[in-house]
């Protein structure tokens, strides 16, 4: 808010530099708070791809999960009045493969309730596989 009020100042007096320079700074702002809240919903969406993959199994309630979280992450990532979208198909994997290590923490408590230590967690999962399947998830078409 304080931006904006710096914002029409700056436009006010006529600083179009200074104005462009805040509005860049905005710019940046938003587009890190959209990145954060897709890395929020990719964690979810891991903990459960993680969980089917070491299990070999799913749960209705990971499937829902699964879907829903995809659902927020295509939401977010929508530019609303563009046709495209804030995160590039190389950006939205940097930003799965910097979701992974918090969801694998979270995961190797969870994975058949917590029987693996992390080390063996480890071992039984195919990291690359995983990320792979959330961006093919990710970017498919809706059904």
């Amino acid at each position: 808010m304080e931006e904006l009020l710096e914002l029409k100042e700056k436009l006010l007096k006529g600083d179009i530099q200074g104005s462009l320079a805040l509005v860049e700074e905005l710019t940046e702002i938003g587009r890190k708070d959209i990145i954060k809240n897709i890395r929020s919903y990719a964690v979810i969406l891991l903990i459960h791809l993680i969980k089917q993959q070491v299990e070999k199994r799913s749960t209705r309630s990971w499937d829902v999960s699964i879907r829903n979280w995809i659902l927020e992450i295509k939401e977010e990532n929508k530019r609303p009045k563009s046709a495209g979208f804030y995160l590039s198909l190389d950006k939205l994997q940097e930003v799965l493969e910097t979701a992974y290590q918090q969801a694998f923490n979270t995961a190797s408590l969870e994975v058949e309730e917590g029987r693996y230590d992390v080390g063996e967690l480890e071992e039984k999962l195919n990291q690359a596989e995983i990320i792979d399947r959330a961006l093919g998830l990710i970017t498919a078409e809706s059904e």
